[in-house]
């Protein structure tokens, strides 16, 4: 059986994810004062693992999505974006769908007062 290495689609999204995390929580104004209801790491974590369980199983579901996230690793860093602008110019639905799928994170940052993340991935 190949082995099929972790797309750095995926180590991207989990490194921006945790790094907007940790931002927040050492600035200065995060480190006075206790975390809003619902904001810890924890919590993030949670609404992280739900959303990377609902991508999982929409990219299983949608096997051309898939091989297109799959074989990003393969393009230069600089190519990334446009294939991804591209692909979703083509594919309107598969790009409504992956936001609505995030949404839950999208919402957590803004509720938490944590910044938003670059979305090349998702070409907005």
């Amino acid at each position: 059986m190949p082995h099929n290495p972790i797309p750095r689609t995926s180590l991207r999204v989990a490194g921006v994810t945790a790094a907007a995390f940790a931002t927040a929580l050492l600035s200065p104004t995060a480190a006075n004062a206790d975390p809003a209801p619902g904001c810890t790491a924890a919590d993030m974590a949670n609404v992280a693992a739900g959303v990377a369980a609902q991508t999982s199983g929409y990219l299983f579901a949608h096997p051309d999505l898939n091989a297109f996230y799959t074989d990003l690793h393969n393009k230069p860093d600089d190519q990334v974006p446009a294939a991804v602008d591209a692909y979703f110019d083509a594919n309107p639905q598969a790009h409504t769908d992956l936001l609505g799928i995030r949404q839950p994170l999208t919402d957590f940052r803004s509720r938490c007062g944590l910044t938003q993340p670059d979305r090349p991935l998702l070409g907005d």
